[in-house]
């Protein structure tokens, strides 16, 4: 394989070459970012993979953790034949994961980036939230991948048409599949989202099945899995997120099981989520209407015409709550931001 074939198995194109330019000319090339574990890298260049460590130069400039290497990132890096590969540079992102770290107000955590396909995996067990879809919607959207929802553990369901209705319901735009890893149902479905130029990624809760997910669609017989435990969740086993290369191109981000999502950006990402609630705003008689008391809101009557589910709305509005109380101390008032995106309570033409 070519260094250029190489190179487009994973993805590469014209927006990272021209992002590498200025790092070519000083002798540097391009590596992938395959595992970050504490503050050691590895990174997958031409020649294989390399244990890496972060330039000065780098760690001086960045602003916040957003700018260090995360799983997923192209980056621009000096690779010896032997030994250790030196990060120079983070390539400009199509898409990035990120979420707030749980217990801490204003710290972000990249979950992974580059990502093209992001898997929502859920089991049609015990794990069945329609809350926590939600949640993986909104940070799906916000992070410019495409959602693709996946029902997995179809063997053990036993009313299969009513949770397939209950999550398209709010799926909006993303496609659903049900499948089952374990005798391998549905999964010729998903090949559509994974081989040469794409990336990738899983999330879900400890024991739906992410793992599992991955040997069959990688082959690998290797990677670890656990036995179910007595309530018929699997065993979490992946501890830390790896990108995995796949024989015929392409590749697959492993994540660990996500005890919580909470939300760190998400302005596009919650109205895609929740495109239902967003149509129904545009009908609202004030352009900055909140959708709660004012006169003339659509939600509101929506609401109590009972077209909108009243959990589909608190759950809308719990998120709204989450966001202003993580950007209020950084940005003022959430109120004040608003204003200023839509408008100073101008009345509707």
């Amino acid at each position: 394989m070519t260094e250029a074939d190489w190179r487009a198995s994973l993805g590469w194109g014209p927006d990272f070459e021209a992002g590498l330019a200025p790092y070519a000319e000083k002798g540097l090339e391009p590596a992938r970012v395959i595992l970050v574990y504490r503050k050691q890298l590895k990174v997958l260049s031409r020649r294989g993979e390399h244990w890496a460590r972060t330039g000065g130069r780098l760690l001086h400039k960045a602003e916040s953790v957003e700018d260090f290497p995360a799983v997923g990132d192209w980056v621009a890096a000096r690779v010896p034949d032997a030994g250790e590969a030196l990060v120079q540079a983070v390539l400009p992102r199509r898409s990035a994961v990120v979420r707030k770290v749980a217990g801490h107000q204003h710290a972000p955590q990249v979950i992974a980036t580059n990502i093209d396909f992001l898997l929502l995996v859920m089991g049609l067990d015990m794990d069945f939230n329609l809350r926590r879809l939600e949640r993986y919607l909104t940070l799906s959207w916000e992070s410019r991948a495409r959602p693709v929802v996946v029902l997995n553990k179809a063997d053990v369901c036993d009313d299969l048409p009513f949770f397939l209705d209950e999550t398209k319901a709010i799926a909006g735009e993303a496609p659903v599949h049900v499948v089952s890893a374990l005798d391998g149902s549905g999964l010729d479905a998903l090949s559509a989202y994974v081989g040469f130029g794409k990336t990738t990624a899983f999330l879900g809760s400890s024991g739906v099945g992410k793992t599992t997910l991955v040997n069959r669609l990688v082959g690998d017989g290797d990677r670890l899995t656990g036995e179910l435990k007595d309530d018929g969740k699997g065993k979490h086993t992946t501890t830390t997120r790896e990108l995995v290369v796949l024989p015929g191109g392409g590749a697959l981000v492993d994540n660990p099981g996500l005890r919580e999502v909470q939300l760190w950006e998400a302005d596009e990402g919650l109205s895609r989520a929740f495109d239902d609630i967003e149509a129904l705003g545009a009908s609202c008689r004030f352009n900055d209407c909140r959708h709660l008391e004012e006169p003339g809101c659509a939600v509101q009557a929506a609401l109590a015409e009972g077209t909108l589910a009243d959990d589909r709305y608190d759950a809308w509005q719990t998120l709204q709550r989450e966001l202003e109380s993580r950007l209020k101390p950084q940005r003022g008032a959430p109120e004040t931001k608003r204003r200023e995106r839509v408008g100073h309570g101008k009345r509707r033409s």
